[in-house]
């Protein structure tokens, strides 16, 4: 186990957007034009499995502040290349209406090729995520990291969550997209590696049987990434706001920091039981910040507020260390008092009973209004 590489803990985030039709407010297949009319500033916009899907990536970043100004940017470009075409740029993990049955797979080969692998659980994704890049050089510190994460992604998840609609209907759930995003059969929470040798030798081995086709089409809540000297933290909806996002952004850090600290000490991983792990997500993903989350280190449910207190309490000093506990401890703050999104998007069905009314409420806090 290596001690902190001068490289290590940089950020780089990749959102996904909805493609809006402002007459309709629903989704629309225009991704083509976006990706001709805008330019990425330094970062990245692709397309997605969907052509109502864009998604960004931004440069990679030092600070939290570094993260707001390269969020700002890629949005407005990318609402301005939707403004040219005529349409809207909206941020949250479902589209409160639209259905899946409605959408086209981007006819490019690595899409085409998963529609095709894994049909209709590839067809019914139609859901938007959020990914954070959390620079660690060392491959083998990155799966030390990655084995002390899982009993803190419950309140990660709980803090991002923004689909509670789901074709139409309000599913009782904070973060829906959970739920379809799980049917992937390499998704949800990775297990514990003894090493990165053992991680690589199970690469090989589903890449042999046919289960994946190369180690990307892993789609685990957190993952060393192929591309990047980086753990990768996926688990959460794309937040609807920047401030949100930079919150999200800051919490994976803090905790890659966290856990990467421990493994250089040769601190144990924590022994919890992977059904555990599943319950606290799966509570999270339905209950978001409403009601109760399951405190995995004391084995118990509590008050959402309360157990976000603790990962926060858990973070603090790596926080401090990388200059990020006032901005980080002032946004949850904020996110508990005023809701998250998923909370947001229901107030706004209620006043008037109109999905449409929530589809504006997301494109307005996308765009920063």
């Amino acid at each position: 186990m290596t001690q902190q590489d001068s490289g290590d803990f940089t950020l780089g985030v990749e959102e996904e957007y909805q493609i809006v039709d402002p007459a309709t407010r629903a989704l629309c297949q225009r991704v083509q034009p976006i990706l001709d009319e805008a330019d990425p500033s330094g970062g990245t916009v692709e397309a997605e499995l969907r052509m109502s899907q864009v998604e960004i990536g931004t440069p990679v970043c030092k600070t939290l502040d570094d993260v707001r100004a390269a969020l700002a940017r890629s949005r407005s470009e990318v609402i301005a290349a939707a403004a040219t075409d005529g349409t809207l740029i909206g941020a949250a993990g479902t589209h409160p209406f639209s259905s899946w049955e409605d959408q086209s797979v981007t006819p490019k080969p690595r899409y085409l090729g998963l529609a095709q692998d894994h049909k209709q659980i590839a067809l019914e994704q139609i859901v938007f995520g959020f990914h954070v890049h959390v620079g660690i050089r060392d491959q083998e510190s990155a799966i030390q990291t990655m084995n002390r994460t899982s009993p803190w992604l419950g309140p990660m998840l709980a803090l991002g969550s923004t689909s509670p609609f789901w074709m139409g209907k309000d599913t009782g759930y904070a973060s829906f997209r959970t739920d379809i995003w799980g049917r992937w059969p390499m998704a949800g929470t990775p297990g514990h590696f003894s090493s990165r040798a053992e991680y690589d030798e199970l690469m090989e081995v589903l890449v042999a049987t046919g289960s994946i086709k190369e180690a990307t089409k892993i789609y685990w809540d957190v993952r060393p990434s192929t591309r990047f000297d980086t753990l990768e933290f996926r688990v959460t909806d794309v937040c609807t706001t920047v401030e949100e996002a930079v919150m999200i952004a800051g919490l994976a850090r803090g905790l890659a920091h966290r856990c990467h600290a421990a493994a250089v000490r040769g601190e144990a991983a924590p022994d919890v039981r992977p059904e555990l792990v599943r319950a606290a997500k799966w509570h999270a993903a339905r209950h978001g910040t409403e009601a109760t989350l399951i405190d995995i280190p004391n084995r118990t449910a509590r008050p959402a507020a309360e157990v976000i207190k603790e990962f926060l309490d858990f973070l603090r000093d790596s926080l401090e260390d990388l200059g990020d506990w006032d901005v980080v401890d002032a946004l949850v703050g904020a996110a508990l008092e005023r809701g998250t999104g998923a909370a947001r998007q229901r107030r706004a069905y209620e006043r008037a009973g109109r999905l449409e009314d929530v589809v504006d409420l997301i494109v307005t806090e996308t765009a920063g209004r």
